[in-house]
Parts: structure tokens; C-alpha cells; sequence
């Protein structure tokens, strides 16, 4: 198993070869909890850390990278509240703002940059009917996409 110096070295030379990495937290015996997934690398460059919780990492990889691309490449900033349309195949995904919880909690990031530095924006995807976690009509158990913040 690789050592938390190994994780960092590898983190790192992702960052210099693209500008940023994303790291999956998955759940275990001893620490149960929703998985997610954040990058690393976007705090230097002076933009939020991107996190996505309660899809499978392939998915959650894939989608923070295209949106960690828009960053990076185009200097696109996210808001709280704003709707992306263009990432989610029929549904809309928002962007919201907080800090780490216990639940969502980049530590990868926290060490690299310092935790009073890294400022964290999640993408938060609807249910199959298009409700988002704070909408009453939402249909998934809200434990399976803890939230930072709401828009």
C-alpha cells in the first residue's frame, strides 16, 4: 500500500503535468460515509478546490476533470447558485460554496496548500427527476451527497 509520501508525490507530479489532480475518499469499516472526490492543484493557480460526492470515482473523475479543464485552461469561475447544463447528460448540476465537514474533508488539499487557504465549491447533482438535496421533493437519502452549503 502506498504511503502518504508516495500519495503526495504522485499528487504533486499531476499537478505539474496538468495543473491539477483529483483524489477519491472512499468509505471503509472503520470510517463509513458517502464517497467523494476533490482536486488538488487549483488552489495555486488562485480558484476553488472542485468537490463531488456520492457517485462512483470513475464519474466523479471525469467530471471534475472537465470542470477543473474549464479552470484551468479558460480561467472559468464558478458561483454559488450557478447552474451547469453542459456537464450532465438531461440534467442541470449546481455549484455551491462552504467549508469542509467532517464529511467532505480534502485532507490531501489541507496538506498541500494549508487548510485556511483552500476554499472548496461542490457540484451537486440532482435525482433522476431533476430535485437537488435541499429541494423537498428530492428522492435519495441525503446521506448518500452530504452537502457543503446550499445556493
Amino acid at each position: 500500500m502506498a504511503g502518504i509520501d508516495d500519495i503526495m508525490r504522485r499528487h504533486q507530479e499531476l499537478i505539474d503535468q496538468h495543473g491539477w489532480a483529483v483524489t477519491g475518499v472512499f468509505p471503509t469499516e472503520d470510517d463509513p460515509g458517502a464517497p467523494f472526490a476533490y482536486t488538488i492543484g487549483l488552489t495555486a493557480h488562485g480558484f476553488p478546490e472542485l468537490i463531488i460526492a456520492g457517485l462512483d470515482p470513475a464519474t466523479s473523475q471525469l467530471l471534475l476533470n472537465d470542470l477543473a479543464r474549464r479552470v484551468f485552461d479558460r480561467a472559468q469561475r464558478f458561483t454559488t447558485g450557478q447552474r451547469i447544463s453542459d456537464l450532465l447528460a438531461g440534467y442541470d448540476a449546481i455549484i455551491v460554496e462552504g467549508p469542509a465537514t467532517e464529511a467532505l474533508y480534502p485532507g490531501v488539499a489541507f496538506a498541500n496548500y494549508g487548510k485556511e487557504r483552500v476554499t472548496l465549491q461542490q457540484v451537486v447533482w440532482p435525482d433522476r427527476h431533476g430535485h437537488f438535496p435541499w429541494e423537498p421533493e428530492y428522492t435519495i437519502d441525503p446521506q448518500v451527497q452530504p452537502l457543503l452549503g446550499r445556493p
